[in-house]
């Protein structure tokens, strides 16, 4: 059996919020895992990284393969650093807006 450490998508449309969990990689996403070890919510400012760094280890000592975006989420939590912020884009409306004003002052 082939044991995950990855990311399950909790939360409503277009508000997405992550479990951290361990589970058989032929589970659905969302299905069946064998234990939570932590949480992530992007949506927050600054985002919310919990993850329980004893419980990770434990399973990859037994053997589990954290995911791209779990291990990426590991490290930050490792080097203790606040999790990098995107720049937000500002829509096509939003951008004339603002051209707007800045050509009227």
């Amino acid at each position: 059996m082939a044991v995950k450490i990855r990311l399950a998508r909790h939360g409503a449309k277009k508000h997405p919020y992550y479990r951290v969990v361990v589970a058989d990689s032929h589970a659905r996403r969302d299905g069946r895992f064998i234990e939570q070890v932590g949480r992530y919510n992007p949506l927050t400012n600054p985002k919310i990284i919990d993850i329980d760094l004893e419980k990770v280890d434990a399973w990859i000592v037994k053997g589990a393969q954290p995911t791209s975006a779990v291990s990426h989420l590991i490290d930050i939590v490792r080097s203790g650093a606040p999790a990098p912020e995107k720049k937000q884009k500002l829509s096509k409306k939003a951008a004339a807006k603002k051209a707007a004003a800045e050509n009227a002052a």
